[in-house]
């Protein structure tokens, strides 16, 4: 019987993985800056770091709400698109039919410009915070749909036959055996989603709102403020991070079996 990771060992080995972190985070600021310095690169190739946090210090209410309408979107997009995405590849891994007859239409959905299909839905839905989450969605459901389905179909024939000798339901055989050794394969897309998803949020706000990392990029760019357009950059790439750092955690937290199948 494998047995579950320790709850007492895991908050401190979160902890020092997250100085270690936070360490890289700081230790990277310092070269940033010492370089800028020592080589005097001109502010319009890359600001010193400690501008870029002077600028956000100077306006940190836009940055908050910035961060917070942003996180929104993409958290609403992520999860409908995630669970959307399961669905899908549950389905597909169930019939065939299905699958030759919506999978290519997926396929071809995917090569819409993200930019081309986020006009249309703000032309659809307004610039509300549901446009940005449907552009999201539309960036994260379908690695979701790709991988969920890969993870079932890589499942041992002869694992899900025992288990039918035994009297196991199709339920019993998706949420026992199925669905958990497809997880793996799963939080691939998941943790691939979850910047996805952020680009799709980003990238919503640009069609027009007051509101987010969208927009201060966009205000920067044609104010042609560099260091205040590297200050959105810089925290968008800090919700992206946190963002992909807390799944990799989940995963690693609750997939404890992913080493047994290596």
């Amino acid at each position: 019987m494998i047995a579950l990771p320790s709850t007492n060992a895991a908050w401190p080995a979160a902890a020092g993985t997250l100085l270690r972190g936070l360490l890289i985070i700081a230790g990277f600021a310092l070269v940033w800056e010492g370089c800028v310095v020592f080589f005097n690169i001109p502010l319009y190739y890359l600001p010193r770091i400690s501008a870029i946090l002077s600028a956000i210090f100077a306006t940190p209410q836009a940055y908050v709400d910035g961060f917070l309408r942003t996180l929104s979107e993409t958290l609403i997009g992520f999860a409908a698109g995630a669970v959307v995405g399961v669905l899908n590849g549950v389905l597909f891994s169930r019939s065939r039919l299905l699958r030759s007859m919506v999978f290519p239409l997926f396929v071809v959905s995917q090569t819409i410009p993200v930019i081309a299909f986020g006009a249309l839905v703000v032309l659809w839905f307004g610039n509300t915070l549901l446009a940005k989450a449907v552009i999201a969605f539309y960036l994260t459901f379908f690695p979701v749909t790709v991988n969920t389905l890969v993870g079932l179909q890589a499942v041992d024939p002869r694992q899900i036959a025992l288990l039918r000798s035994f009297g196991a339901s199709r339920m019993q055989l998706l949420l026992r055996l199925q669905l958990p050794i497809a997880l793996p394969q799963i939080f691939v897309a998941l943790r691939l989603g979850s910047t996805l998803s952020l680009v799709g949020a980003i990238v919503g706000e640009w069609f027009g709102d007051t509101t987010g990392l969208g927009v201060l990029l966009l205000q920067a760019m044609y104010n042609e403020n560099v260091v205040a357009l590297w200050a959105a950059m810089l925290a968008s790439a800090l919700l992206g991070t946190a963002f992909y750092g807390l799944l990799a955690w989940i995963e690693h937290r609750f997939v404890f079996w992913k080493s047994e199948l290596a």
